[in-house]
Protein backbone atom coordinates (compact mmCIF):
# COMPACT_ATOMS: atom_id res chain seq x y z
CA UNK A 1 0.00 0.00 0.00
CA UNK A 2 1.26 3.47 -0.87
CA UNK A 3 0.82 6.60 1.23
CA UNK A 4 1.18 10.14 -0.13
CA UNK A 5 2.98 13.00 1.58
CA UNK A 6 4.13 16.47 0.49
CA UNK A 7 7.77 17.51 0.20
CA UNK A 8 8.78 21.17 -0.06
CA UNK A 9 5.18 22.10 -1.02
CA UNK A 10 5.85 21.34 -4.72
CA UNK A 11 6.24 17.57 -4.71
CA UNK A 12 3.97 14.61 -3.91
CA UNK A 13 5.92 11.66 -2.53
CA UNK A 14 4.38 8.17 -2.70
CA UNK A 15 6.00 5.70 -0.31
CA UNK A 16 5.26 2.00 0.08
CA UNK A 17 4.53 -0.87 -2.28
CA UNK A 18 1.70 -1.95 -4.56
CA UNK A 19 0.15 0.46 -7.04
CA UNK A 20 -1.36 3.91 -7.44
CA UNK A 21 -2.43 6.19 -10.30
CA UNK A 22 -0.81 9.41 -11.47
CA UNK A 23 -1.02 11.97 -14.21
CA UNK A 24 1.13 10.84 -17.14
CA UNK A 25 4.53 12.52 -16.97
CA UNK A 26 4.22 13.42 -13.28
CA UNK A 27 7.30 11.44 -12.21
CA UNK A 28 10.41 13.52 -11.50
CA UNK A 29 12.43 10.86 -9.62
CA UNK A 30 12.12 7.56 -7.76
CA UNK A 31 14.11 5.31 -5.45
CA UNK A 32 13.33 1.60 -5.63
CA UNK A 33 11.75 -0.46 -8.39
CA UNK A 34 8.79 0.89 -10.38
CA UNK A 35 6.94 0.22 -13.62
CA UNK A 36 4.60 2.71 -15.30
CA UNK A 37 1.96 1.90 -17.87
CA UNK A 38 -0.73 4.02 -19.50
CA UNK A 39 -4.30 3.36 -18.42
CA UNK A 40 -6.26 2.65 -21.58
CA UNK A 41 -9.85 2.69 -20.33
CA UNK A 42 -10.52 2.73 -16.59
CA UNK A 43 -8.68 2.87 -13.28
CA UNK A 44 -11.46 1.08 -11.40
CA UNK A 45 -10.35 -2.53 -10.85
CA UNK A 46 -13.83 -4.05 -10.43
CA UNK A 47 -15.43 -2.44 -13.47
CA UNK A 48 -16.70 -4.61 -16.31
CA UNK A 49 -15.33 -4.03 -19.80
CA UNK A 50 -18.56 -2.26 -20.80
CA UNK A 51 -18.40 0.02 -17.76
CA UNK A 52 -14.71 0.72 -18.39
CA UNK A 53 -15.39 1.72 -21.99
CA UNK A 54 -18.31 3.93 -20.91
CA UNK A 55 -16.16 5.65 -18.27
CA UNK A 56 -13.45 6.23 -20.86
CA UNK A 57 -15.98 7.62 -23.35
CA UNK A 58 -17.48 9.98 -20.76
CA UNK A 59 -14.04 11.35 -19.88
CA UNK A 60 -13.14 11.72 -23.54
CA UNK A 61 -16.34 13.52 -24.50
CA UNK A 62 -16.34 15.76 -21.42
CA UNK A 63 -12.76 16.99 -21.84
CA UNK A 64 -11.79 15.53 -18.46
CA UNK A 65 -9.76 12.72 -20.04
CA UNK A 66 -6.28 13.62 -18.78
CA UNK A 67 -3.66 10.93 -19.50
CA UNK A 68 -3.41 8.61 -16.48
CA UNK A 69 -0.73 6.02 -15.78
CA UNK A 70 -0.73 3.10 -13.37
CA UNK A 71 2.39 2.92 -11.23
CA UNK A 72 3.42 -0.44 -9.78
CA UNK A 73 6.40 -1.09 -7.58
CA UNK A 74 8.10 -0.56 -4.25
CA UNK A 75 10.04 2.37 -2.85
CA UNK A 76 9.72 6.15 -3.00
CA UNK A 77 8.21 7.90 -6.01
CA UNK A 78 8.35 11.69 -6.52
CA UNK A 79 5.71 13.56 -8.55
CA UNK A 80 5.28 17.20 -9.57
CA UNK A 81 3.72 19.34 -12.29
CA UNK A 82 5.38 22.55 -13.56
CA UNK A 83 6.39 23.55 -10.00
CA UNK A 84 2.72 23.92 -8.98
CA UNK A 85 1.83 23.79 -5.31
CA UNK A 86 0.73 20.29 -4.26
CA UNK A 87 -1.95 19.42 -1.70
CA UNK A 88 -3.08 15.98 -0.50
CA UNK A 89 -6.68 15.28 0.45
CA UNK A 90 -7.65 12.20 2.47
CA UNK A 91 -11.24 11.07 1.91
CA UNK A 92 -13.42 9.30 4.46
CA UNK A 93 -15.18 6.11 3.43
CA UNK A 94 -17.90 6.99 0.90
CA UNK A 95 -16.84 10.64 0.64
CA UNK A 96 -16.51 12.20 -2.83
CA UNK A 97 -14.57 15.12 -4.19
CA UNK A 98 -15.00 17.04 -7.42
CA UNK A 99 -11.65 17.96 -8.99
CA UNK A 100 -10.82 19.91 -12.11
CA UNK A 101 -9.00 17.44 -14.38
CA UNK A 102 -6.11 19.83 -15.02
CA UNK A 103 -5.45 19.95 -11.26
CA UNK A 104 -5.45 16.19 -10.64
CA UNK A 105 -1.94 14.82 -9.97
CA UNK A 106 -2.34 11.37 -8.37
CA UNK A 107 -4.71 9.13 -6.40
CA UNK A 108 -4.64 5.79 -4.62
CA UNK A 109 -6.57 2.66 -5.76
CA UNK A 110 -9.09 3.21 -2.94
CA UNK A 111 -10.52 6.05 -5.04
CA UNK A 112 -13.18 5.35 -7.68
CA UNK A 113 -12.47 7.66 -10.61
CA UNK A 114 -15.17 9.05 -12.91
CA UNK A 115 -16.77 12.18 -14.36
CA UNK A 116 -19.81 14.14 -13.23
CA UNK A 117 -21.94 16.85 -14.81
CA UNK A 118 -21.67 20.31 -13.27
CA UNK A 119 -23.44 22.46 -15.85
CA UNK A 120 -21.58 25.75 -15.72
CA UNK A 121 -19.51 25.34 -18.85
CA UNK A 122 -20.15 28.73 -20.47
CA UNK A 123 -18.94 30.47 -17.34
CA UNK A 124 -15.48 29.02 -17.09
CA UNK A 125 -12.85 27.44 -19.29
CA UNK A 126 -13.28 24.28 -17.22
CA UNK A 127 -16.35 23.06 -19.09
CA UNK A 128 -19.60 21.32 -18.20
CA UNK A 129 -17.98 18.41 -16.40
CA UNK A 130 -15.50 17.76 -13.63
CA UNK A 131 -13.64 14.69 -12.44
CA UNK A 132 -15.13 12.86 -9.46
CA UNK A 133 -13.23 10.66 -7.03
CA UNK A 134 -15.07 8.64 -4.40
CA UNK A 135 -13.53 6.78 -1.47
CA UNK A 136 -14.17 3.03 -1.70
CA UNK A 137 -11.59 1.99 0.89
CA UNK A 138 -9.65 3.09 3.99
CA UNK A 139 -6.66 4.56 2.14
CA UNK A 140 -8.28 7.03 -0.27
CA UNK A 141 -5.90 9.90 -1.00
CA UNK A 142 -5.97 12.45 -3.81
CA UNK A 143 -3.06 14.73 -4.74
CA UNK A 144 -4.01 17.99 -6.44
CA UNK A 145 -2.05 20.93 -7.82
CA UNK A 146 -2.67 24.66 -7.73
CA UNK A 147 -1.07 27.67 -9.36
CA UNK A 148 0.24 29.22 -6.14
CA UNK A 149 -0.59 28.46 -2.53
CA UNK A 150 -4.18 27.16 -2.34
CA UNK A 151 -6.94 28.88 -0.42
CA UNK A 152 -9.00 26.43 1.65
CA UNK A 153 -12.54 27.58 2.49
CA UNK A 154 -15.27 25.99 4.56
CA UNK A 155 -18.75 26.12 3.09
CA UNK A 156 -21.00 28.03 2.73
CA UNK A 157 -18.99 30.28 0.43
CA UNK A 158 -18.98 31.89 -3.02
CA UNK A 159 -16.03 31.49 -5.41
CA UNK A 160 -14.87 32.45 -8.89
CA UNK A 161 -15.42 29.50 -11.28
CA UNK A 162 -12.12 30.31 -13.01
CA UNK A 163 -10.20 29.83 -9.75
CA UNK A 164 -11.90 26.78 -8.22
CA UNK A 165 -9.88 23.56 -8.03
CA UNK A 166 -11.96 21.09 -6.04
CA UNK A 167 -14.71 20.67 -3.48
CA UNK A 168 -16.35 18.09 -1.26
CA UNK A 169 -20.06 17.60 -0.73
CA UNK A 170 -22.89 19.07 -2.77
CA UNK A 171 -22.16 20.62 -6.16
CA UNK A 172 -22.45 24.41 -6.44
CA UNK A 173 -25.20 26.50 -7.92
CA UNK A 174 -24.57 29.44 -10.25
CA UNK A 175 -25.08 33.05 -9.22
CA UNK A 176 -25.06 35.86 -11.76
CA UNK A 177 -24.68 39.59 -11.51
CA UNK A 178 -25.68 40.65 -15.01
CA UNK A 179 -27.28 43.93 -16.04
CA UNK A 180 -27.19 46.33 -18.96
CA UNK A 181 -23.76 47.64 -17.90
CA UNK A 182 -22.29 44.20 -18.47
CA UNK A 183 -23.02 44.35 -22.19
CA UNK A 184 -21.45 47.78 -22.77
CA UNK A 185 -18.22 46.95 -21.01
CA UNK A 186 -19.04 48.71 -17.70
CA UNK A 187 -18.65 45.60 -15.58
CA UNK A 188 -16.61 44.74 -12.52
CA UNK A 189 -15.33 41.62 -14.28
CA UNK A 190 -17.03 39.45 -11.67
CA UNK A 191 -20.38 38.60 -13.27
CA UNK A 192 -20.60 34.89 -12.47
CA UNK A 193 -20.04 33.02 -9.22
CA UNK A 194 -20.27 29.49 -7.86
CA UNK A 195 -22.24 29.31 -4.64
CA UNK A 196 -21.71 26.42 -2.21
CA UNK A 197 -24.66 26.38 0.17
CA UNK A 198 -24.07 23.29 2.31
CA UNK A 199 -22.35 23.56 5.67
CA UNK A 200 -19.07 22.06 6.83
CA UNK A 201 -17.67 21.03 3.45
CA UNK A 202 -14.37 22.15 1.88
CA UNK A 203 -13.71 24.21 -1.25
CA UNK A 204 -10.19 24.83 -2.54
CA UNK A 205 -9.38 27.68 -4.92
CA UNK A 206 -6.11 28.92 -6.36
CA UNK A 207 -4.84 32.54 -6.34
CA UNK A 208 -4.83 32.52 -10.13
CA UNK A 209 -7.68 32.56 -12.63
CA UNK A 210 -8.02 30.51 -15.79
CA UNK A 211 -8.90 32.42 -18.98
CA UNK A 212 -12.66 32.85 -18.93
CA UNK A 213 -14.76 30.87 -21.39
CA UNK A 214 -17.18 33.77 -21.89
CA UNK A 215 -16.42 37.42 -22.61
CA UNK A 216 -19.30 39.83 -22.25
CA UNK A 217 -17.58 43.21 -22.42
CA UNK A 218 -17.47 45.31 -25.60
CA UNK A 219 -14.19 47.07 -26.53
Amino acid sequence: MFNFRIQHELTCVAEGDGQFFARAGAMVAFQGSFKQEKVLFDTNANSSMLRSVMNYASRKLSGENIPIMKVNGKGTYYMAHFADHVSIITLNQGQSIGVEGENLLAFTPDCKYGVKFVGVGVISQKGLFTSKLTSIGPNAQVAITSNGNPIVLETPCVVDPDAVICWTGQDPSVRTDLNWKTFIGQTSGESYFLEFSSHGEIVIVQPSERPSGLKLSVD
